[in-house]
């Protein structure tokens, strides 16, 4: 099986945008291939990450009108819908396309487009990813987070202002991401003093509704040459899945299909945790951030929150995470978010990050739908 590459990669402003969900895929796709030097008509396989284009937009066959918009025909395509985890789902299939032998040049594009709905409509959209009888009740994924976030401040004597620092460190390092929503600091008081939404998380605790799209051009690692002098291979790549019933879980404040896919990510790849230089991980609330760090044993259990106190996970500290801005101050446009974390992992290892650049060899991206239904984790390494 050939490694394989990552030889290009863009991204498209996140926010309130005023294109449609073709025309941000479109945007994404072309800038990609101009990054790699490619044409549409050497794709063999284009694959689009996407959730929900028919239930925002009345839109479906995504893939195939793009094939036609960049000129990409005869190219296979194909749609990967896995809730919010749909941009790590559609690195994992565009992976294997190319691992497969089935395509020596795939692209991956993710988009969604939100905004033009109200919050409501949004979040009701959004919750359709819970059980239905969780559903028929009102349970939205807001109130699963700020009933784990209860539990995770209780029992492990964590502050309330520890989830305050990461919306805090995550907006700072959006300030340093042009492709960002929010360009903004705010400060712990801020944080803490905006309006309750499910006790204990407040607005800052939550990403915005956005959108963007993202891509990622893939290929075999030994024609990776003939496209660039830098490059990242992806190493390792896994996803699993938790109980669709958060309440069964055994214990809430551990994220099994973290665990699971980093745990198969890691051992593929031949890695270990201490590896990891910089990560990228899935902060739609910000307890998820401690929630991933613990189940990918980038943190003791219980513990991530003394890592932030330390300033471990700054863009100055030993663990980076979420140098984007992360989804809290980047923006959360759903099928686009997993391929957003690639694309910014994929420019911190081949040194294209700007002003929020840091010494990265080891790369890691988590991309979680619902409140960790399906999780994919990928790993990439650079390749000078």
């Amino acid at each position: 099986m050939p490694d394989v590459a990552v030889i290009g990669a863009s991204m498209t402003k996140f926010g309130r945008r005023e294109e449609w969900v073709l025309e941000l895929l479109a945007e994404a796709a072309e800038a990609c291939l101009e990054d790699a030097g490619v044409e549409g008509t050497d794709l063999d396989h284009l694959y689009v990450s996407n959730m929900a284009s028919g239930e925002f937009e009345g839109m479906t066959g995504i893939p195939n009108a793009l094939a036609h918009d960049i000129a990409a025909m005869p190219a296979y395509t194909q749609r990967v819908d896995q809730t919010s985890s749909s941009g790590g789902a559609g690195t994992y299939a565009a992976w294997q396309s190319v691992a497969s032998g089935a395509s020596d040049m795939t692209l991956l594009v993710g988009a969604e487009k939100m905004t033009h709905r109200s919050t409501g409509e949004s979040t009701d959209i959004i919750a359709s990813v819970t059980h239905p009888v969780e559903y028929k009740h009102g349970v939205t994924l807001p109130s699963f987070a700020g009933l784990t976030a209860r539990l995770y401040l209780d029992r492990f004597d964590a502050p309330r202002e520890s989830l305050a620092k990461v919306a805090v460190k995550n907006h700072e390092n959006g300030t340093r991401n042009p492709h960002a929503q929010f360009q903004k600091e705010i400060d712990v008081e801020t944080a803490m003093s905006s309006p309750m939404v499910a006790d204990p998380l407040r607005l800052y605790d939550f990403c915005p509704i956005t959108d963007g799209s993202a891509a990622m051009l893939f290929c075999p690692a030994d024609l990776a040459r003939e496209y660039a002098d830098e490059y990242a291979v992806v190493s390792g790549v896994a996803g699993a899945t938790d109980t669709h019933v958060v309440h069964e879980r055994a214990d809430p404040t551990t994220m099994g299909g973290v665990v699971d896919s980093g745990r198969a990510a890691y051992e593929m790849a031949g890695l270990d945790p201490e590896d990891v230089d910089v990560a990228e991980l899935h902060d739609m609330f910000t307890i998820l951030e401690f929630l991933q760090m613990e189940g990918l044993d980038l943190a003791p259990k219980g513990e991530a929150w003394k890592e932030m106190d330390r300033g471990t996970t700054a863009i100055d500290g030993e663990l980076p995470i979420n140098t984007s801005g992360g989804l809290k101050s980047k923006g959360h446009p759903l099928g686009a978010s997993g391929v957003g974390q690639g694309y910014e992992i994929y420019k911190q290892l081949v040194g294209e990050a700007g002003d929020r650049q840091v010494d990265a060899e080891v790369g890691l991206a988590c991309n979680v739908g619902g409140f960790g239904n399906c999780v994919i984790t990928t790993i990439m390494e650079a390749r000078p």
